[in-house]
This record gives C-alpha cells, sequence and structure tokens, in this order.
C-alpha cells in the first residue's frame, strides 16, 4: 500500500543495489510491470509494502473486477490472469452480477506471486515503503527505503497514490478540473468550483475499505459484530431498498469456500460503505493518513454489523480471508490496504481526457489516439462505462455503453503511451492510477483490468527503453506496440475490435494491419467481412451447463431470454463471445437452439460460450 509521504532518520544500514528497472508498489499495475519487464529479460527489483502482489485484484480486496469482460478484450496479462483463474479457483467464476467473474483473493494473489516467483531476473523485496526518491537534475535515479537504497536505469511508479510524484517533485494534478480546461462535458463549470464546497470537501473519488462477509449457514450463529460508535441506520439505511437484501449481498458473492458456504466483497456504492471524507489526508501525514484509515475500517465494519442485524446472524465477518497486515491496519476480514479509486495524477506527454473515451459519432468506438507526431499512440485499453463515487451526490457522465451479446457493456478506448510519461521528468514511468488522465476521464481509466494492461504496457517500455539505452520519452511507440502484440507468453492488444478475438490465427496480422493503417479504423469497431464461424474459437476448458430450449427475444432492452422451468420469466441469456453474438442478432422469437454456457445463479443468466441453431 502506498502511504502518505514522510521520513524518519534511517537507523539501520541501508543495503545498496543497483538494477535496470525498478518498479514501486506491488498493485496492479506494478505487479504487471515487473512481471513484463523481467519476462522482456530485463533485471528487475519490485519492491512491495505486502507479502500479496496485485493490489485491487488481491491485497485491496476487490476479486469482482469491472470492465474489459468481453473475450476480445480478454487479451495480454488480464487474459492470461483470467485463463490461469479458471484453472485454479474451485467452483469457477460465475458468482456474482456486478461482474461475470469472481475469485477467491488469496487465489488470485497466489497467481501472481507464483508468475513472479517463476522469473529469475526479478527480486521482489516485501515489507518496504519509498521513504525519499534522488534525482540529477531532470532525471530520477534512485529511490530510498527504510532498508534499502535501490537505483536503476527506469523507475517505475506504482504506487497506490502517486508517491513517487511527491517525493521526486514530479509534477501532478489532485482534484477537479473545470470545463474550460478541455472542454469535457461532464467536468464543472469554474463558477460551481469557486462556490460549491461539495468540490473542495471530495477532491477525489471515495476509497472503498472493503470488507468480505460470510455466511455461515442456515441455523448457524457467527459471531457477533460490535456496534460502530455512530448510527449506522442514518448512515446505511436504505442500503438494500433499490435491489433487495439478496441482491445486495450477491453484487460480490465469491465462490462458495471448503465448508460450502459463500463470502460476500462489502464494496456497495449505494448508502454502502464506500468513505469518502477528509480526503487530504491521504496526502497528508503519516498520522493523517492512518486516522482516516481508521475511520474507514470503523466505517466498514460498521456496514458489515448493520448488514446482520438487518439480514441475521447466519451472516459474519470472514475474518480468515486476508493475511494480517504488519501495520496493524487491515487483514482478516478486512482488505490489506483501501480500494483507492484516485491518487496523484502525473502530469504526462499526453494526457487522457473525456471526449478521449467517449465513441465517435455513429460509432461505438473511441478515436485512436495520435502523438505530437501524428503516429498512432495506443498501448492498452479499456472499456469501462465511466463511474464516480462521491458521498453527497452523483454526477451525471456523458453515456459510453451500448446493449452487445444481450446486456449492457462499456464502449472501449485506448491508453496512449505519452500518458505513461512524465512531461518533464526523465527515468520515470506512470503505471497505476497515477497515469496522466483527467479527474473526470479517472472514473473510466481506474478499473483493474486497464490498470493491468497499462502496467504491462510500462514494464514492456522499460525493457525496451533498458535494451536501447534511452530514456521513455525517446521510445518509438511502434516498437512497443509490436512487442505487445508479439509478445511470447502474453500478447496483449492495442486496437479494440468486436470481432476479434485473441484465439484466432489472424488476431495478430489484424493487430498489426491497424497498427499500419490507424486511419482505416471502422467506426463500429468491427473489422469488414470477419469469419466468425464457431470453428474459429476454442471451447473454454471448464464444466458447462448444456440446455436446448425455445427462445424468445425480450424487451426493448435487446435482451435475450430461454424458457426454462426454474424461471417463469425466462433464464436471461448473454455472451461475452463475438461469434455468439453474431448468432443472436439474427435469432427469431421462439426459434429452437443449443446452447453451452455458464449458469450464474447470481445474475441470474446463463453465460453462454457456444450457440447452434436447432432445424425448425
Amino acid at each position: 500500500m502506498a502511504r502518505p509521504l514522510f521520513f524518519e532518520g534511517m537507523v539501520r544500514p541501508m543495503e545498496r543495489l543497483k538494477t535496470e528497472v525498478l518498479v514501486v508498489g506491488g498493485g496492479t499495475g506494478g505487479t504487471a510491470a515487473a512481471i513484463q519487464a523481467a519476462r522482456r529479460g530485463a533485471q528487475v527489483v519490485l519492491v512491495s509494502e505486502f507479502a500479496w502482489l496485485g493490489g485491487m485484484l488481491t491485497s485491496a480486496g476487490v476479486p469482482v473486477p469491472d470492465g474489459n469482460e468481453l473475450r476480445p478484450w480478454q487479451t495480454g496479462l488480464w487474459g492470461a490472469f483470467l485463463s490461469t483463474l479458471y484453472q485454479r479457483q474451485p467452483g469457477g467464476l460465475d458468482h456474482s452480477w456486478v461482474s461475470c467473474f469472481s475469485y477467491e483473493p488469496r487465489v488470485g494473489a497466489q497467481v501472481f506471486a507464483d508468475w513472479a516467483e517463476a522469473l529469475p531476473n526479478l527480486r521482489w523485496i516485501q515489507g518496504q515503503v519509498p521513504k525519499a526518491v534522488e534525482r540529477e537534475g531532470d532525471c530520477l535515479n534512485a529511490v530510498q527505503f527504510e532498508d534499502y537504497r535501490i537505483e536503476a536505469q527506469v523507475i517505475v511508479d506504482g504506487t497506490e497514490l502517486g508517491d513517487l510524484l511527491a517525493l521526486g517533485d514530479v509534477p501532478y494534478r489532485w482534484g477537479w478540473e473545470a470545463q474550460s480546461q478541455w472542454q469535457e462535458p461532464s467536468a464543472p463549470l469554474q463558477a460551481d468550483l469557486d462556490s460549491d464546497l461539495f468540490y473542495q470537501r471530495y477532491p477525489v473519488q471515495s476509497p472503498t475499505w472493503i470488507a468480505m462477509l460470510r455466511d455461515y449457514g442456515e441455523g448457524v450463529e457467527a459471531p457477533l459484530i460490535p456496534a460502530p460508535d455512530f448510527d449506522v441506520d442514518e448512515a446505511f439505511g436504505g442500503a438494500g431498498d433499490r435491489f433487495g437484501s439478496e441482491r445486495l449481498l450477491s453484487y460480490g458473492q465469491l465462490p462458495a469456500d471448503g465448508t460450502g458456504q459463500p463470502s460476500y466483497m462489502l464494496n456497495w456504492p449505494i448508502q454502502g460503505n464506500d468513505y469518502g471524507y477528509g480526503l487530504e489526508r491521504l496526502r497528508g501525514s503519516l498520522a493523517e493518513w492512518q486516522a482516516w484509515a481508521r475511520e474507514a475500517i470503523a466505517y466498514s465494519q460498521g456496514f458489515a454489523h448493520y448488514l446482520q442485524r438487518e439480514y441475521g446472524r447466519r451472516y459474519g465477518l470472514a475474518s480468515d480471508c486476508f493475511p494480517q497486515a504488519s501495520a496493524g491496519l487491515g487483514g482478516g476480514a478486512f482488505a490489506l490496504h483501501p480500494y483507492y479509486r484516485e491518487s496523484r495524477r502525473g502530469i504526462g506527454l499526453a494526457t487522457v481526457i473525456e471526449q478521449d473515451l467517449l465513441p465517435q459519432k455513429d460509432g461505438f468506438v473511441a478515436a485512436l489516439p495520435h502523438d505530437l507526431a501524428g503516429k498512432m499512440s495506443a498501448i492498452a485499453l479499456g472499456n469501462y462505462p465511466n463511474d464516480h463515487h462521491y458521498p453527497e451526490r452523483e454526477i451525471k457522465l456523458a453515456p459510453k455503453a451500448r446493449r452487445w451479446g444481450g446486456r449492457w457493456t462499456g464502449t472501449p478506448f485506448t491508453i496512449p503511451y505519452g500518458a505513461l510519461v512524465p512531461h518533464s521528468v526523465d527515468g520515470l514511468l506512470f503505471c497505476e492510477k497515477n497515469i496522466s488522465v483527467s479527474h473526470m476521464a479517472n472514473g473510466a481509466t481506474r478499473l483493474q483490468p486497464t490498470v493491468l494492461g497499462t502496467g504491462q504496457a510500462v514494464g514492456m517500455a522499460a525493457a525496451l527503453c533498458v535494451e536501447q539505452g534511452c530514456q521513455p520519452r525517446n521510445l518509438d511507440v511502434l516498437t512497443l506496440q509490436q512487442a505487445l502484440i508479439s509478445d511470447p507468453m502474453a500478447p496483449s492488444a492495442v486496437v479494440p475490435l468486436y470481432n476479434l478475438s485473441p484465439e484466432r490465427e489472424d488476431w495478430r496480422s489484424l493487430q498489426q494491419f491497424y497498427l499500419e493503417h490507424p486511419e482505416r479504423y471502422p467506426y463500429d469497431g468491427e473489422h469488414p467481412d470477419l469469419d466468425l464461424s464457431p470453428g474459429q474459437a476454442r471451447e473454454c476448458s471448464i464444466e458447462h451447463f448444456k440446455h436446448t430450449s425455445s427462445l424468445c427475444l425480450a424487451d426493448e432492452n435487446e435482451g435475450y431470454r430461454l424458457s426454462h422451468p426454474d424461471y417463469p420469466q425466462g433464464l436471461p441469456l448473454i455472451t461475452l463471445r463475438p461469434e455468439v453474438e453474431a448468432i443472436l442478432r439474427d435469432l427469431k422469437t421462439g426459434q429452437s437452439i443449443s446452447v453451452v454456457g455458464l449458469l450464474n445463479p447470481a445474475g441470474p443468466w446463463l453465460r453462454a460460450t457456444a450457440l447452434v441453431l436447432q432445424p425448425e
């Protein structure tokens, strides 16, 4: 966890190390950067505070990730992570309704640990946070920790709050930007920023200190969760009114544990446990941060107490979910550190703004970015619809979603390489929520799969800079793009295409085609005349649900439902695969089909992985 900045006198002699790439922070982006740089062949030192790698995906307690869910977006380390989870997670990944994937945090953490420990040129140091940054002129060249001084050719800031930016005197942004700065459609007017105290109270999005609740089973009384010293009815009253108690819990439901009982991620956005109060303390002294942290943990414990009181003593804290945190904050049922939605945001060679996320007119994809030299500069992709969390009000955001495969999904966008490179400092790359992005755009770029992809691109860029003996600002972006799509272990897409799944034999050649011809990138995001026959896709090697029935098209939301005896109104049918979606588009009501898929009772839905029309 990135902590607030403070400096203590060095008592013990520091071990001095020298490496090619230094990654500070073992979160989602930092873990990806370290693994990718080492796989490319660079000598890498990764320094993390905790014994778990993965950040948001593991130690911050969000094993129900959002975004990049469609099969064409499951590339690179994100796709490899999902594939490994399918193999390792007992009970599969289809358990929650906020995401198509959920897993036990310890399973995800072990995946990342195994990847890191398999690399002999990656040294992983645990239990350290940065204390000081050294620089020569405009170039960062070393970071001091309590027990280490580490010098590197390229330093990567993978901290949760962008600590190296402040320690290294690297320019950064914090808080809101007025609409006049970049003409973002959802940004506030300057007059509102000046007069409305809301914007001063909540300079960044609310973090959440996530807790895990467990169902101990019918007739079993879980340990009593202590009542907090605040009014839980005032704080959380009505939390389940909109969706009901069952839906509130299954929102973030995890696979059942060894006893057969499920656990639930408490990251509820409606009268829930987001804690957005006194957020300036996040970049204050250690004592200020600790005060905020204790309040945030108490708030989540209060939410768990409220749910136990409302829904019954069968529900209690899952006290064995996380290892104990060394600092005494977090661990047990509570994540090792907060789920930060926003941090210091570096000022880069390029800045992602809200318009860069929005679909082009009459299309379903954002335009591909270009750098100042006119080169197409996309290096990672995301698709989240944009989402902001504040205690007092909802922010109206420009829409960027569409119906696809029987469900709503965000339209894709890309991250430009310039957003990872500081504008005025050398020797450094950004790889977390600290990339160069506006406050409004951060609501979509901050999601776990996108940060994993950004981190992978940063790791590849760092290794290439070492190979070529150049600074990140001088790296040729085409070289980076080609290295990403050609990586032998986890090739990563840089151009999003709805109908191009990563297992296709022509995947790499079509990615290369749009690198060479970005002007031909289609507005609808579909490569023309692409063969989507079932033979182009491989089956998932997991247990499937098989069902044959008549199909009826649903309501005006363009959904699909199967007739099913257990679902009187029909079982919703969705898909993440383009070859299945192509068939669904042309189905007629009542047509008989054979479906292979995975049943998610929390949805409820059947996620089709294959679909065949039956003869009439």
